[in-house]
């Protein structure tokens, strides 16, 4: 196939490369099977974890409203970008439109911030309830849960506007084959005529706004939490408090470390595409993956939930 399609003398579609070191049949089917798997694993998994919190009512509270918000990201993010994973992977070549491309690149950016905020309303909701206790019920009310779950999806689809509408401003002239496995930002943006280094740096302030600040007040929340807990007499009520919140501290390090494992290999002289490839597909599934694997294993509401819903079903059947 030709390196571009043209209309005029502009880009009309992309084609997604994969992996260019894993281009024979035989490896791309592996991936495929596995990615697969792995997907369906996802969906599964988080939407056994919104099932629990819909039908448990009294799991309706703001905690787990916004873990229950979280399951819902994972889903979209995931099925933002891993059916083009699959596509890649089962097809020799495989093209995207210039709109689409494009629309799948904003979505990846919007859905990976509205995560971030959502983290950090999960810590904000841990600190509230650790710190003060007896106000918790006024502040964290399951309206104001909703109305701050809201501004964090709203707030997650605005942050990448700046950084896209800049990347529209150049023109795609070619070459266009977009060495990832979907449409992601830099990947399209190396693809772009003329100079694009001010481009880069406003979309690497922007990106990494959206993840040191949420995560500078989500560490401020949980040193807060720390000392409090050890303020706490009871050697129960301290287990009790740090129970709590070891589930949200697991998701925040698989969350921001692979992000960090994938800014820190495109900044390694000498590291593949294959592996940054890599570490790029990883930090899309794993945290989605892992999320619904960590909270029913370590919350042990949830745990509870499961195990008397499974008995009702006679799936797990207990004692009586």
């Amino acid at each position: 196939m030709a390196d571009a399609n043209y209309t005029g003398s502009m880009v009309s579609e992309f084609i997604i490369v994969g992996f260019p070191g894993l281009q024979d049949r035989e490896s791309k089917t592996i991936l495929f099977a596995v990615f697969l798997t792995v997907y369906l694993l996802i969906l599964l998994g988080n939407l056994l974890l919104i099932c629990i919190l819909a039908a448990d009512t009294s799991l309706h509270t703001p905690m787990y409203l916004t873990m229950c918000s979280l399951a819902i990201i994972d889903i979209t993010l995931s099925t933002c970008t891993v059916p083009t994973m699959l596509a890649v992977f089962s097809s020799t070549t495989h093209t995207v439109s210039f709109s689409a491309c494009f629309t799948q690149t904003y979505l990846f950016l919007a859905l990976a911030s509205i995560e971030s905020f959502n983290l950090l309303l999960m810590a904000y909701d841990r600190y509230v309830a650790i710190c003060h206790p007896l106000h918790y019920p006024a502040r964290m009310t399951i309206r104001l849960t909703l109305q701050l779950i809201v501004v964090c999806w709203l707030g997650g689809f605005l942050c990448p506007t700046l950084p896209l509408i800049l990347a529209l401003t150049k023109r795609f002239c070619g070459p266009n084959r977009v060495l990832q496995c979907f449409c992601d930002y830099s990947g399209v943006l190396r693809l772009a005529c003329g100079d694009v280094l001010l481009i880069s740096y406003v979309s690497l302030f922007v990106g990494l706004s959206l993840i040191l600040i949420p995560l500078f007040f989500i560490v401020l929340s949980y040193v807060k939490i720390l000392l409090s807990v050890l303020r706490i007499s009871s050697s129960a009520g301290r287990a009790k408090a740090v129970s709590t919140c070891s589930s949200h501290l697991l998701v925040i390090s698989v969350f921001f470390l692979t992000i960090a494992g994938v800014f820190i290999s495109y900044r390694i002289p000498g590291t593949s595409v294959d592996m940054r490839v890599m570490g790029s597909v990883i930090q899309n599934v794993f945290p989605a993956l892992m999320n619904p694997i960590i909270y029913c294993l370590r919350t042990k509401e949830i745990r509870d939930s499961l195990i008397n819903t499974l008995k009702k079903t006679k799936i797990f059947p207990g004692s009586k």
